[in-house]
C-alpha cells in the first residue's frame, strides 16, 4: 500500500539558516530518500517553495495570495512511500529530517481506486 508522508516545519527557521546550512538539509533529505529507494519503499517526492510563494483557487473562483493559514509550521514537501502497513509507515516517518528536526509528518494512506 501506499502512502503519503506530508512534511511541516516552520519554513522560517530553515530560510534563516546559512546557504551552507540549507544545503546540508538538502543533503539529509536526499540520503533519506536514497535509504528508502534501497528499500524498495520510494515511490516519489517533491519539495515545496515557501508559502509566500502559493496561490489558493477559492470555491467561489476567487485566487489567494500565499500563506493561507497564521500557523508555525507551513507543508514543505510530501514522500510517497510503499509501506506494509501503517506501523511501517510511522517507522519511515521516524527516520525523516523533518522528524528529527521537530517538524510534523502527516502520515495518510493513498487509495488505489485502480483496484477497487
Amino acid at each position: 500500500m501506499q502512502y503519503a508522508l506530508f512534511l511541516f516545519e516552520d519554513e522560517s527557521a530553515f530560510l534563516s539558516l546559512s546557504e551552507d546550512q540549507q544545503m546540508a538539509v538538502v543533503q539529509e533529505h536526499m540520503a533519506f530518500s536514497e535509504e528508502l529507494q534501497a528499500a524498495g519503499a520510494y515511490v516519489t517526492g517533491v519539495a515545496l517553495e515557501p508559502a509566500v510563494t502559493a496561490r489558493c483557487l477559492k470555491a467561489k473562483g476567487d485566487i489567494q495570495d500565499g500563506p493561507f493559514a497564521d500557523a508555525k509550521e507551513q507543508m514543505g514537501g510530501v514522500y510517497v512511500i510503499n509501506a506494509g502497513s501503517m506501523a511501517e509507515a510511522e517507522a519511515w516517518a521516524r527516520k525523516c529530517p523533518v522528524h528529527k528536526s521537530g517538524g510534523t509528518i502527516e502520515i495518510r494512506p493513498v487509495p488505489d481506486y485502480g483496484n477497487a
